[in-house]
């Protein structure tokens, strides 16, 4: 670990209710969504944290927030002989606030007792639902050499996607001196820092603040969210704001289009995001499953997970998490499927055909495409689920049309035959 970065504390939010991404968050929060078959969104900050010799970390959690302190929990446990540690700060009514988060900046205003008990010289503060790899030490690197009270991670993007971020500008030493958030269209024009057919600088969510400088700006500023107040009233106010500029991968998954494609992504031959790079592992919680079966089965590009079972059927263009099982003449194309949180025994099997319960998994003869599996969701025989794009979104009992993907909450019952 570099010397310099065991002055640094990480801080991961983790998010609101997270309504975009509905119905995956309707029983969890956002950083616990699965992702890529075998881990959770919460893994990618934390990994790169350890990668980045960042060993201690905060959580701060709110909404739905059960299975992502038990993921953490069960996952991120340091040793006696290291100092490292990942701990919740969960929302609580103190004699200070009675209320929950109010936004990023307001979470980290009601936790500054425990985040300067940590005493550390800077916080670095992520979101809990972005894909990418950061060795976040250059970016501290960059933070100290410039003397900055306040650096953002930034990143070029189009005129699209500039009115969902936060823009700014800034001189020619990375200083920022002009930050806006989610600008309209008609708001655009005089904002841009370069050529091409991404001229606009946007802020990642992702920051690193000196820890006085933070506790002072908190205390002085009533605003609750940081793009919004906390940034634009530190450049007002003549602190040092840089911006350090970041070209690799990244996405926010905030919506269900997005995690869909960012899923489907990881099947391509050459994916944008890399789980298999040795020199800079992801983790997650250790299952110890057996590897994957896969009887007379057909698989095209597919992201699969450990421990599926996967009999006669035939798979394109999807992930399959861990635990998934998919039977006899299935035809499974473009499909993000999460599989199961265990295995049925033997005696669950016998009765779920007594009370003409579908196996969870995927049935015989079914045919589904476009679509996302949560978990434990249990599929009958010959049921057809197909493309809705183009039409409106839709919710019913068992399942959910975004963006014209179908959606099936987790532990759903689809009957035999059923067509959506």
């Amino acid at each position: 670990m570099l010397s310099f970065m065991k002055n640094v504390l990480a801080v991961i939010m983790g998010g609101g209710a997270g309504a975009r991404l509905y119905p995956l968050t309707k029983l969890r929060a956002k950083p616990a969504v699965p992702l890529a078959g075998h881990y959770r969104l919460i893994d990618i900050p934390i990994s790169n944290c350890i990668n980045s010799g960042v060993n201690r970390m905060f959580v701060l959690t709110q909404y739905n927030s059960v299975s992502l302190h038990r993921h953490i929990t069960r996952t991120y446990q340091f040793d006696n002989f290291s100092d490292g540690w990942v701990q919740i700060l969960a929302a609580e009514q103190t004699p200070l606030s009675d209320s929950w988060y109010q936004g990023t900046a307001d979470a980290l205003r009601k936790q500054l007792f425990q985040i300067q008990g940590a005493r550390a010289r800077d916080v670095l503060i992520l979101a809990g639902d972005h894909l990418y790899k950061m060795d976040y030490a250059g970016f501290v690197r960059f933070h100290g050499i410039n003397e900055a009270d306040i650096t953002i991670a930034v990143k070029p993007v189009t005129a699209q996607d500039a009115t969902r971020m936060g823009i700014l500008q800034a001189d020619e030493d990375g200083r920022i001196h002009q930050f806006q958030e989610k600008p309209p269209t008609e708001e655009l024009s005089g904002l841009e820092s370069r050529e091409g057919d991404k001229p606009y600088m946007a802020s990642m969510g992702i920051y690193v603040f000196k820890t006085q400088t933070m506790v002072d700006v908190l205390r002085s500023e009533s605003g609750s969210d940081f793009g919004k107040h906390i940034i634009p009233a530190a450049i007002e106010n003549g602190l040092r704001v840089f911006a350090y500029p970041f070209e690799g991968y990244w996405e926010d998954i905030g919506t269900i289009k997005a995690f869909y494609e960012v899923n489907l992504a990881l099947t391509h031959p050459n994916p944008p995001f890399d789980f298999f790079a040795a020199e800079w592992p992801i983790y997650t919680r250790a299952r110890y499953l057996p590897g994957s079966h896969l009887m007379d089965s057909s698989l095209t590009s597919v992201f699969l997970g450990p421990g599926c079972r996967l009999h006669k059927a035939t798979i394109r263009d999807s992930v399959i998490g861990l635990r998934s099982r998919v039977e006899s003449g299935a035809h499974l194309h473009r499909v993000v499927m999460m599989g199961a949180d265990f295995y049925e025994t033997q005696l669950e099997l016998d009765e779920n055909i007594r009370l003409g319960l579908p196996d969870m998994g995927v049935g015989p003869g079914s045919v589904i495409e476009n679509a996302i599996l949560d978990k434990n969701v249990r599929i009958g025989r010959n049921v057809v689920i197909r493309n809705h794009e183009g039409m409106p979104d839709v919710e019913t009992d068992t399942y959910v049309v975004r963006d014209g993907i179908v959606v099936l909450p987790k532990s759903v019952v689809i009957p035999d035959y059923t067509v959506i």
